[in-house]
């Protein structure tokens, strides 16, 4: 099935390279040829790529179960609207904020649960999810705003002139930042870590007698996933200028989970075709809003029947180098 699907790829675009330059021009093209509308079905498609990217460390690259990964989402996002609004901090200086904030929350969660696998593993990620956004709507400290959010916060910054403030810019901003998120997860697969990971998703028994420090490894797939959905509430929030736990419920976590199953676990392309789906499924079937729901579980139920691997599942040859 790979070798036909090679094949069908050198026919249609002649060799990677080739596609690579077509996906690359039609990235730059894309904005300056479509209403603002469509950049921003763009915008959050990138979203929902960065999203699935994160998750696709957790649930892909190690095989640990995690609906809650809301949660993580929104202490990027409320990180930002609260740094922003309350003591002015610059949305971009905030980036590595949400992400070590969304890191450091998921350790300090993760440490005491890491040992539980599947089922149990995931029961207690949903509870996670929902213990934040219930913490949200209480207003701790008066900081979250409580069912209303956070509103008033500033566009992306660096503090100076130059201000992302157009929906071309938050179009390239959000890409650029897949872009590179891409290229490290890429590096993370042929590294050390990404062997270890593999090795606990295959068989966790065996990888800690083999020497691999299991709890560690798993751990670090967590905090490296919540780290990227920090990212991602911090770039969701400066977009819509406002943030409330609404955006941070178990569905989302949900659309995230079917992000990863629907592209391929452990696939970075399928996870950037899974989030396509998910960003652009509604938009089309937007005259049948009634239906769309249902539209969306046939797909899925179809999808688990004949691909149960996923769009473009992961390679079997990685498979075997693992």
């Amino acid at each position: 099935m790979e070798a036909v699907s090679s094949r069908r790829f050198d026919r249609f675009f002649g060799s990677p390279l080739n596609g690579l330059l077509l996906l690359l021009a039609v990235f730059f093209i894309y904005p300056f040829v479509v209403s603002d509308y469509y950049i921003d079905i763009a915008f959050y498609f990138g979203i929902y790529a960065l999203l699935g990217l994160s998750l696709n460390i957790v649930l892909g690259e190690v095989g640990l179960f995690d609906l809650g990964h809301a949660g993580f989402y929104a202490i990027g996002a409320y990180t930002t609207a609260i740094l922003n609004t309350h003591f002015g901090i610059p949305i971009l200086v905030l980036l590595p904020v949400s992400a070590l904030a969304a890191g450091l929350f998921a350790y300090l969660v993760c440490s005491p649960i890491i040992h539980l696998r599947g089922d149990y593993l995931c029961i207690v990620t949903i509870g996670m999810g929902e213990i934040v956004r219930l913490a949200l709507i209480n207003n701790p400290f008066d900081l979250t705003g409580g069912p209303n959010g956070v509103f008033g916060i500033d566009f992306p910054s660096l503090g100076g002139p130059f201000v992302i403030d157009s929906s071309i810019e938050y179009y390239f901003l959000i890409w650029v930042i897949v872009a590179l998120t891409i290229a490290g997860l890429l590096r993370i697969q042929d590294s050390r870590i990404g062997r270890a990971w593999n090795c606990i998703r295959e068989d966790e028994v065996a990888a800690g007698s083999s020497g691999i420090d299991v709890r560690y490894y798993k751990l670090l797939a967590f905090v490296l996933g919540a780290a990227l959905a920090g990212v991602a509430g911090n770039i969701y929030a400066s977009k819509l200028m406002c943030v409330s736990p609404e955006s941070f419920t178990f569905w989302e976590s949900c659309l995230f989970f079917c992000i990863v199953l629907i592209g391929g676990m452990g696939s970075i392309p399928g996870v950037l075709i899974g989030a396509a789906v998910i960003s652009l499924f509604p938009e089309i079937l937007r005259p049948f809003a009634m239906y769309r729901m249902m539209f969306f579980g046939v797909v899925m139920i179809l999808m688990m029947m004949f691909r149960p691997g996923g769009v473009w599942p992961r390679k079997r040859r990685e498979a075997a180098h693992e």
